[in-house]
Protein backbone atom coordinates (compact mmCIF):
# COMPACT_ATOMS: atom_id res chain seq x y z
CA UNK A 1 0.00 0.00 0.00
CA UNK A 2 0.97 3.45 -0.71
CA UNK A 3 2.61 5.88 2.06
CA UNK A 4 0.39 8.23 2.77
CA UNK A 5 1.66 11.95 2.99
CA UNK A 6 -0.75 14.58 2.42
CA UNK A 7 -4.39 14.49 3.69
CA UNK A 8 -7.37 16.68 2.61
CA UNK A 9 -10.05 17.22 5.10
CA UNK A 10 -13.23 18.72 4.40
CA UNK A 11 -15.05 19.41 7.26
CA UNK A 12 -19.19 19.33 8.22
CA UNK A 13 -21.13 18.92 11.23
CA UNK A 14 -21.59 15.25 11.05
CA UNK A 15 -20.05 13.63 7.97
CA UNK A 16 -16.26 14.43 7.13
CA UNK A 17 -14.61 13.62 3.89
CA UNK A 18 -10.25 12.70 3.67
CA UNK A 19 -8.43 12.62 0.77
CA UNK A 20 -5.32 10.77 1.21
CA UNK A 21 -2.21 10.96 -1.05
CA UNK A 22 1.60 9.60 -1.76
CA UNK A 23 4.65 11.61 -2.25
CA UNK A 24 4.13 12.22 -5.97
CA UNK A 25 0.51 13.59 -5.32
CA UNK A 26 -1.34 9.72 -6.56
CA UNK A 27 -4.87 9.33 -4.99
CA UNK A 28 -3.96 7.22 -1.84
CA UNK A 29 -8.19 6.57 -0.57
CA UNK A 30 -10.90 9.42 -0.29
CA UNK A 31 -13.74 8.10 2.14
CA UNK A 32 -16.61 9.58 4.64
CA UNK A 33 -16.12 9.20 8.29
CA UNK A 34 -18.46 9.69 11.16
CA UNK A 35 -17.32 13.00 13.75
CA UNK A 36 -16.89 10.71 16.32
CA UNK A 37 -14.55 8.46 13.80
CA UNK A 38 -12.57 11.58 13.14
CA UNK A 39 -9.86 11.80 15.60
CA UNK A 40 -9.30 7.78 15.70
CA UNK A 41 -9.13 7.97 12.11
CA UNK A 42 -5.83 10.69 12.43
CA UNK A 43 -4.75 8.38 15.41
CA UNK A 44 -3.89 5.47 13.57
CA UNK A 45 -2.45 7.94 10.99
CA UNK A 46 1.35 8.07 10.19
CA UNK A 47 2.99 11.67 10.77
CA UNK A 48 1.48 13.66 7.57
CA UNK A 49 0.48 17.13 6.26
CA UNK A 50 -3.16 17.71 7.21
CA UNK A 51 -5.00 20.71 5.21
CA UNK A 52 -8.01 22.24 6.03
CA UNK A 53 -10.31 24.95 5.24
CA UNK A 54 -10.09 27.72 7.66
CA UNK A 55 -13.55 28.13 9.21
CA UNK A 56 -15.23 28.71 13.00
CA UNK A 57 -14.96 25.03 13.80
CA UNK A 58 -11.61 24.41 11.40
CA UNK A 59 -9.24 25.74 14.92
CA UNK A 60 -10.30 23.32 17.35
CA UNK A 61 -9.59 20.41 14.65
CA UNK A 62 -6.22 21.81 14.03
CA UNK A 63 -5.42 21.51 17.34
CA UNK A 64 -6.78 18.01 18.04
CA UNK A 65 -5.56 16.38 15.17
CA UNK A 66 -1.89 18.65 15.40
CA UNK A 67 -1.71 16.31 18.89
CA UNK A 68 -1.16 13.36 16.94
CA UNK A 69 1.68 14.27 15.12
CA UNK A 70 0.58 15.73 12.07
CA UNK A 71 1.29 19.32 11.13
CA UNK A 72 -1.89 21.25 10.48
CA UNK A 73 -2.55 23.96 7.84
CA UNK A 74 -5.68 26.25 7.64
CA UNK A 75 -6.05 27.29 3.58
CA UNK A 76 -8.41 30.12 3.18
CA UNK A 77 -12.10 28.74 1.36
CA UNK A 78 -11.37 31.35 -1.83
CA UNK A 79 -7.81 29.36 -2.50
CA UNK A 80 -8.97 26.34 -2.36
CA UNK A 81 -11.98 26.85 -4.84
CA UNK A 82 -9.38 27.00 -7.76
CA UNK A 83 -8.74 23.11 -7.26
CA UNK A 84 -11.91 22.13 -7.81
CA UNK A 85 -11.97 20.60 -10.80
CA UNK A 86 -15.75 20.18 -11.45
CA UNK A 87 -19.04 20.34 -9.58
CA UNK A 88 -19.58 20.68 -5.68
CA UNK A 89 -19.28 17.49 -3.55
CA UNK A 90 -17.45 16.48 -0.89
CA UNK A 91 -14.77 14.44 -2.36
CA UNK A 92 -13.90 17.13 -5.01
CA UNK A 93 -13.53 19.61 -1.86
CA UNK A 94 -11.41 16.97 -0.09
CA UNK A 95 -9.23 16.36 -2.95
CA UNK A 96 -8.58 19.90 -4.19
CA UNK A 97 -8.07 20.72 -0.21
CA UNK A 98 -5.04 18.12 0.05
CA UNK A 99 -3.86 19.66 -3.63
CA UNK A 100 -3.88 23.49 -2.39
CA UNK A 101 -1.67 22.56 0.96
CA UNK A 102 0.91 21.16 -0.53
CA UNK A 103 1.54 24.44 -3.08
CA UNK A 104 4.53 25.84 -2.64
CA UNK A 105 3.01 29.30 -2.90
CA UNK A 106 0.16 28.64 -0.71
CA UNK A 107 -0.69 31.57 2.03
CA UNK A 108 -2.45 29.71 4.94
CA UNK A 109 -4.34 30.76 8.52
CA UNK A 110 -2.35 30.99 11.57
CA UNK A 111 -4.09 27.87 13.93
CA UNK A 112 -5.88 29.97 17.15
CA UNK A 113 -5.13 29.28 20.44
CA UNK A 114 -7.59 27.93 23.17
CA UNK A 115 -7.15 31.32 25.29
CA UNK A 116 -7.60 33.65 21.47
CA UNK A 117 -10.74 31.72 20.46
CA UNK A 118 -12.07 32.56 24.26
CA UNK A 119 -11.38 36.02 23.62
CA UNK A 120 -12.75 36.87 20.42
CA UNK A 121 -15.93 35.11 21.39
CA UNK A 122 -16.56 38.02 24.47
CA UNK A 123 -15.80 40.25 21.61
CA UNK A 124 -18.37 39.01 19.31
CA UNK A 125 -21.01 38.34 22.18
CA UNK A 126 -20.25 42.00 22.74
CA UNK A 127 -21.13 42.93 19.28
CA UNK A 128 -23.83 40.80 18.84
CA UNK A 129 -25.53 42.62 22.02
CA UNK A 130 -24.49 46.34 19.98
CA UNK A 131 -26.37 45.26 17.46
CA UNK A 132 -29.28 43.99 19.35
CA UNK A 133 -29.34 46.99 20.92
CA UNK A 134 -28.84 49.62 18.19
CA UNK A 135 -32.02 47.23 16.11
CA UNK A 136 -33.88 47.77 19.26
CA UNK A 137 -33.81 51.35 19.73
CA UNK A 138 -34.01 52.39 15.87
CA UNK A 139 -37.36 50.34 16.30
CA UNK A 140 -38.18 53.04 19.06
CA UNK A 141 -37.52 55.79 17.58
CA UNK A 142 -39.51 54.85 14.54
CA UNK A 143 -42.54 53.54 16.34
CA UNK A 144 -42.31 57.32 18.54
CA UNK A 145 -41.85 58.83 15.45
CA UNK A 146 -45.03 57.71 14.05
CA UNK A 147 -47.05 59.53 16.88
CA UNK A 148 -44.51 62.97 16.46
CA UNK A 149 -42.11 62.37 18.66
CA UNK A 150 -38.58 62.60 17.85
CA UNK A 151 -35.25 63.30 20.04
CA UNK A 152 -31.92 63.95 18.80
CA UNK A 153 -29.31 61.61 17.29
CA UNK A 154 -27.30 59.86 18.87
CA UNK A 155 -27.10 56.91 21.89
CA UNK A 156 -27.02 59.89 24.30
CA UNK A 157 -30.11 61.05 23.51
CA UNK A 158 -32.15 57.45 23.68
CA UNK A 159 -32.30 58.34 27.93
CA UNK A 160 -34.83 61.24 26.41
CA UNK A 161 -36.90 58.18 25.31
CA UNK A 162 -36.89 55.89 27.83
CA UNK A 163 -38.17 58.79 30.11
CA UNK A 164 -41.32 59.49 27.85
CA UNK A 165 -42.15 55.98 27.93
CA UNK A 166 -42.28 55.56 31.81
CA UNK A 167 -43.86 59.39 32.23
CA UNK A 168 -47.28 57.86 32.96
CA UNK A 169 -48.64 61.18 32.68
CA UNK A 170 -47.60 61.85 29.06
CA UNK A 171 -50.77 61.42 27.17
CA UNK A 172 -49.34 61.67 24.15
CA UNK A 173 -49.14 58.16 24.97
CA UNK A 174 -51.87 55.43 25.03
CA UNK A 175 -52.34 52.89 27.21
CA UNK A 176 -51.68 50.26 24.50
CA UNK A 177 -48.33 52.03 22.95
CA UNK A 178 -46.95 52.37 26.04
CA UNK A 179 -47.40 48.69 26.84
CA UNK A 180 -45.71 47.85 24.09
CA UNK A 181 -42.85 49.87 23.91
CA UNK A 182 -42.12 49.27 27.67
CA UNK A 183 -41.05 45.94 26.19
CA UNK A 184 -38.36 47.43 24.07
CA UNK A 185 -37.29 49.72 26.86
CA UNK A 186 -36.61 47.15 28.81
CA UNK A 187 -34.74 45.76 26.18
CA UNK A 188 -31.95 48.17 25.53
CA UNK A 189 -31.96 49.36 29.64
CA UNK A 190 -30.92 44.95 29.79
CA UNK A 191 -28.77 45.37 26.84
CA UNK A 192 -27.19 48.15 27.93
CA UNK A 193 -26.13 46.54 31.24
CA UNK A 194 -24.98 43.48 29.87
CA UNK A 195 -22.77 45.82 27.06
CA UNK A 196 -21.39 47.34 30.24
CA UNK A 197 -20.01 44.15 32.04
CA UNK A 198 -18.60 42.68 29.03
CA UNK A 199 -16.70 46.19 28.26
CA UNK A 200 -15.85 46.03 31.84
CA UNK A 201 -14.06 42.48 31.54
CA UNK A 202 -12.24 43.26 28.25
CA UNK A 203 -10.99 46.66 29.95
CA UNK A 204 -9.61 44.66 32.87
CA UNK A 205 -7.96 42.26 30.85
CA UNK A 206 -6.18 44.92 28.51
CA UNK A 207 -4.87 46.05 31.92
CA UNK A 208 -3.49 42.82 32.59
CA UNK A 209 -2.25 41.66 29.26
CA UNK A 210 1.00 43.87 28.63
CA UNK A 211 0.96 43.75 25.06
CA UNK A 212 -2.62 45.50 25.17
CA UNK A 213 -1.41 48.06 27.77
CA UNK A 214 1.19 48.44 24.96
CA UNK A 215 -1.14 48.87 21.76
CA UNK A 216 -3.58 51.07 23.96
CA UNK A 217 -0.55 54.21 24.14
CA UNK A 218 -1.23 54.72 20.48
CA UNK A 219 -3.94 57.21 19.55
CA UNK A 220 -7.13 55.91 18.77
CA UNK A 221 -6.71 52.52 19.82
CA UNK A 222 -8.63 51.50 23.34
CA UNK A 223 -9.06 48.58 25.05
CA UNK A 224 -12.08 46.78 22.71
CA UNK A 225 -9.29 47.69 19.56
CA UNK A 226 -6.27 46.59 21.60
CA UNK A 227 -8.31 43.04 22.71
CA UNK A 228 -9.75 42.82 18.92
CA UNK A 229 -6.16 42.68 17.65
CA UNK A 230 -4.85 39.93 20.61
CA UNK A 231 -7.86 37.98 19.50
CA UNK A 232 -7.93 37.62 15.72
CA UNK A 233 -4.63 38.30 14.75
CA UNK A 234 -2.93 35.05 16.01
CA UNK A 235 0.78 35.45 14.68
CA UNK A 236 1.60 39.24 13.21
CA UNK A 237 5.33 38.22 13.14
CA UNK A 238 3.93 36.07 10.48
CA UNK A 239 3.19 39.56 8.16
CA UNK A 240 6.95 40.68 6.58
CA UNK A 241 6.34 43.98 7.68
CA UNK A 242 3.93 46.59 8.90
CA UNK A 243 2.86 47.09 5.21
CA UNK A 244 1.47 43.30 4.75
CA UNK A 245 -0.76 43.92 7.54
CA UNK A 246 -2.33 46.95 6.65
CA UNK A 247 -2.64 45.36 3.19
CA UNK A 248 -4.17 41.91 4.80
CA UNK A 249 -6.71 44.20 7.00
CA UNK A 250 -7.78 46.00 3.52
CA UNK A 251 -6.54 49.08 4.31
CA UNK A 252 -4.11 49.49 0.49
CA UNK A 253 -5.37 50.41 -2.63
CA UNK A 254 -7.07 48.09 -4.77
CA UNK A 255 -4.40 47.11 -7.75
CA UNK A 256 -5.70 47.08 -11.34
CA UNK A 257 -3.06 47.33 -13.02
CA UNK A 258 -2.30 45.89 -16.39
CA UNK A 259 0.03 46.26 -19.44
CA UNK A 260 2.45 47.90 -17.34
CA UNK A 261 0.33 50.66 -15.97
CA UNK A 262 -0.33 51.20 -12.68
CA UNK A 263 -3.84 52.03 -11.48
CA UNK A 264 -4.76 52.02 -8.00
CA UNK A 265 -8.76 52.38 -6.85
CA UNK A 266 -10.52 52.46 -3.40
CA UNK A 267 -9.35 50.43 -0.34
CA UNK A 268 -9.85 46.67 -0.59
CA UNK A 269 -12.00 46.23 1.98
CA UNK A 270 -10.26 42.73 2.14
CA UNK A 271 -9.33 41.09 5.70
CA UNK A 272 -11.26 41.52 8.83
CA UNK A 273 -14.37 43.79 9.00
CA UNK A 274 -14.38 44.14 12.96
CA UNK A 275 -10.88 44.86 12.98
CA UNK A 276 -10.97 47.76 9.90
CA UNK A 277 -13.77 48.96 10.93
CA UNK A 278 -12.19 49.87 14.21
CA UNK A 279 -9.09 51.24 12.83
CA UNK A 280 -11.41 53.51 11.09
CA UNK A 281 -13.28 54.79 14.23
CA UNK A 282 -10.25 54.93 15.77
CA UNK A 283 -8.68 57.37 13.62
CA UNK A 284 -11.78 59.36 12.61
CA UNK A 285 -11.49 60.27 16.65
CA UNK A 286 -8.40 61.15 16.28
CA UNK A 287 -8.86 63.66 13.29
CA UNK A 288 -11.93 64.83 14.74
CA UNK A 289 -9.71 66.05 18.01
CA UNK A 290 -6.82 67.18 15.59
CA UNK A 291 -8.62 69.76 13.83
CA UNK A 292 -8.69 72.01 16.98
CA UNK A 293 -5.39 70.88 18.47
CA UNK A 294 -2.84 73.32 17.46
CA UNK A 295 0.10 70.46 18.45
CA UNK A 296 -1.50 67.29 15.99
CA UNK A 297 1.67 66.12 14.57
CA UNK A 298 2.67 67.69 10.75
CA UNK A 299 1.89 64.89 8.98
CA UNK A 300 -1.52 64.45 10.09
CA UNK A 301 -2.10 68.29 9.16
CA UNK A 302 -0.48 68.23 6.04
CA UNK A 303 -2.93 65.38 5.12
CA UNK A 304 -5.67 66.76 6.83
CA UNK A 305 -4.94 69.97 4.34
CA UNK A 306 -4.33 67.99 0.85
CA UNK A 307 -7.23 65.07 1.50
CA UNK A 308 -10.73 64.75 2.42
CA UNK A 309 -12.28 63.59 5.65
CA UNK A 310 -12.52 59.86 5.00
CA UNK A 311 -9.81 59.40 2.62
CA UNK A 312 -7.33 60.73 5.59
CA UNK A 313 -8.95 58.84 8.47
CA UNK A 314 -8.59 55.92 6.29
CA UNK A 315 -4.66 56.63 5.60
CA UNK A 316 -4.32 57.32 9.52
CA UNK A 317 -5.53 53.86 10.29
CA UNK A 318 -3.27 52.49 7.58
CA UNK A 319 -0.44 53.95 9.75
CA UNK A 320 -2.12 52.82 12.82
CA UNK A 321 -1.87 49.32 11.43
CA UNK A 322 1.41 49.56 11.02
CA UNK A 323 2.60 51.08 14.02
CA UNK A 324 0.32 47.99 15.70
CA UNK A 325 2.58 45.23 13.94
CA UNK A 326 5.74 47.26 14.93
CA UNK A 327 4.99 47.30 18.59
CA UNK A 328 3.84 43.58 18.57
CA UNK A 329 6.67 42.51 16.53
CA UNK A 330 9.40 44.74 18.10
CA UNK A 331 7.93 45.88 21.38
CA UNK A 332 8.23 49.00 22.98
CA UNK A 333 5.36 51.93 23.49
CA UNK A 334 4.32 54.55 21.06
CA UNK A 335 5.80 57.46 20.86
CA UNK A 336 5.17 61.10 18.77
CA UNK A 337 7.30 60.84 15.48
CA UNK A 338 8.67 64.68 17.00
CA UNK A 339 9.96 62.86 20.40
CA UNK A 340 11.16 60.13 18.53
CA UNK A 341 13.14 62.16 16.06
CA UNK A 342 14.46 64.50 19.33
CA UNK A 343 15.61 61.31 20.85
CA UNK A 344 17.21 60.01 17.87
CA UNK A 345 19.51 63.14 17.84
CA UNK A 346 20.13 64.07 21.36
Amino acid sequence: MKHVTTIGLDLAKQIFQVHGADADGAPVFNRRLRRTEVLRFFERQPPCLVGIEACGSSHYWAREIAAYGHEVRLIPPAYVKPFVKRGKTDAADAEAISEAVVRKTMRFVPVKSVEQQTAAMVLKARGLLVRQQTQAINALRAHLSEIGIVVGAGIAKVADLLEIIRDESDARLSKAVRFALSAIADQIEALARQIGRLEREIVAEAKRDEDMRRLTTIPGVGAITAASIKALVPDPAGFKSGRHFASWLGLTPKSHSSGGKERLGKISKMGNTQLRSLLVLGATSVLRHARHNTNASKWLTAIMARRPYKVAAVALANKMARIIWALLTKGGTYRKMEAAIGAASA
